[in-house]
């Protein structure tokens, strides 16, 4: 059984390889170099353990990561307050749009993290972030759900039957994003200038 779980973790990993996991990386990475370079920030949201990878998110940008460099926007919607507020008087279904709907302002970044895309407060709120003119993104995983084909960018890792595996990958692609952006931001000779990418 052990032997078994860490072959599932291994194939996780892998996802992260195939051209569509790369191709995802590079456009999510430029996307947030863009937003930041133009004055945006980050809103980022998921239910259970995808809310703690958007509270991790954005702390290794607004703390630190792998550079001393200066702090960088990024906000979890994930108040316990607002939480608890919204969806006791508007719904559940709310909670998130009515975050993105406080928070969120032209030119900002909204990033939607779902091991199934079925989660009606996620779908609601990237409708309120197109609304007020965010770019959008979603990590997503199984069918990709409802949520598949909403945003900007997605990424699908599919073929696994629990969560576990897929916010696994969703985490170490996360990691590697911001690897990117640091690099982007705040290295004195950049990958870019000569070669053209990431």
């Amino acid at each position: 059984m052990i032997f078994k779980s860490v072959q599932k973790g291994i194939d996780a990993m892998t996802t992260l390889s195939s051209e569509e996991g790369l191709n995802f990386i590079e456009s999510i990475a430029l996307a947030i170099v863009d937003c930041y370079r133009n004055g945006g920030k980050l809103l980022i949201a998921g239910n259970g353990g995808s809310l703690c990878d958007a509270m991790h998110f954005a702390e290794e940008l607004t703390g630190y990561f792998r550079k001393d460099r200066k702090a960088l926007p990024a906000i979890a919607l994930a108040d316990p307050g607002h939480i608890t507020c919204v969806g006791n008087d508007a719904g559940f279904e709310q909670i998130f749009s009515r975050g993105v709907e406080a928070l969120g302002e032209k030119g900002d970044l909204f990033i939607a993290l779902t091991t199934s895309g079925n989660s009606q407060n996620l779908i609601r709120a990237v409708d309120a972030a197109k609304e007020k003119e965010l770019k959008t993104v979603a990590f997503l995983g199984k069918s990709g759900g409802p949520l598949k084909g909403r945003c900007d960018h997605e990424w699908i890792v599919s073929g696994f039957e629990f969560s576990d595996r897929i916010q696994e990958a969703h985490m170490a692609a996360i990691h590697i994003i911001i690897e990117m952006v640091e690099h982007e931001l705040f290295s004195p000779i950049r990958e870019t200038e000569t070669t053209g990418a990431l």
